[in-house]
């Protein structure tokens, strides 16, 4: 069997840990990973692979897997999509998909590749769960409670927040599906704690939710990669009230990312050319391998 070629685009937590996951999965091969400063201070990691500044350099590519900051992935996966290559993300800012996908769609069709955004865990896996738990009980309500954790989007986002050096972001679950942002920053010198901390409240990522800023000497030493969710539904199925779900997992953020998208990045073949989210995507089509195998196997 031929192996898909992926291309990691930006090296950060989730590309690391999409190289990891990568090596592991039998039906890819890593085209290469394309970083700003390509090969200069390549980590030792990164030794054994093509490590280049633009993706031309790598030859064939059958599928970039975007670890890029989400506000980015626009910005990358159109020039990509245009190339006929397929792109996959985990763009996070749920009021922001239907817009992307209307976008990168367009693209996709065009040059007769695929895109799947918002490809992490939530959005993605999570959402999945949702759909079915929203098709089981179709009268209710759903709660999704994440954390206690790091959120990797509203780490970056505060990150780019002018007269940040350094940062942290702790997502804290207060009970149905409400969340207290917990935000640890190391200020530049020459910069105003208060008016910091004033731009990263008002950044879109935070200005819906209770946030809290706090300023400390070495953001360093808080960060812990875990995270988790639980989501709640109770509803009705059929006339029978009352039906209570409940899906929890604890896990290591970025890693669950990387996954996601490769997964993603497999079931990109299988489907024609346009731009899905994962519920649109059949799930089996996530796996490797032949349909019947899993059938028989999981059915």
């Amino acid at each position: 069997m031929e192996k898909i070629k992926a291309a990691v685009v930006g090296y950060g937590n989730i590309g690391k840990y999409t190289v990891e996951t990568l090596r592991v999965s039998p039906d890819f091969e890593i085209a290469g990973v394309v970083r700003r400063h390509g090969s200069e201070n390549c980590p030792e990691e990164l030794k054994d692979l093509n490590v280049v500044n633009d993706i031309k350099e790598l030859g064939k590519v059958d599928v970039a897997i975007l670890c890029t900051p989400t506000r980015k992935v626009e910005e990358y996966a159109l020039p990509l999509l245009e190339m006929g290559i397929n792109t996959v993300d985990s763009f996070d800012i749920h009021t922001g998909i239907a817009d992307l996908r209307k976008s990168l769609g367009e693209a996709a069709v065009k040059h007769g590749a695929v895109a799947v955004i918002s490809a992490g865990w939530d959005p993605g896996s999570d959402s999945v769960v949702r759909t079915m738990l929203e098709a089981i009980a179709p009268k209710g309500i759903t709660y999704t409670n994440f954390g206690p954790g790091m959120s990797m989007g509203h780490t970056v986002a505060v990150k780019a927040v002018e007269g940040v050096k350094a940062a942290l972001s702790m997502t804290i679950p207060t009970g149905t599906g409400v969340h207290r942002r917990m935000v640890y920053i190391e200020v530049e010198d020459g910069h105003d704690f208060d008016k910091v901390a004033a731009a990263i409240k008002n950044d879109p990522y935070f200005v819906h939710d209770e946030t809290h800023v706090i300023e400390t000497d070495d953001v360093n030493a808080l960060i812990d990669m875990g995270h988790g969710v639980n989501l709640t539904r109770k509803g009705v199925s059929g006339q029978t009230h009352n039906q209570l779900f409940e899906f929890n997992m604890k896990i290591n953020n970025p890693a669950l990312t990387a996954q996601v998208m490769v997964c993603a990045a497999r079931a990109s073949f299988r489907q024609k050319s346009g731009c899905y989210t994962l519920i649109e995507i059949p799930v089996i089509d996530l796996l490797p391998g032949d349909r019947e195998t899993w059938i028989r196997k999981l059915v």
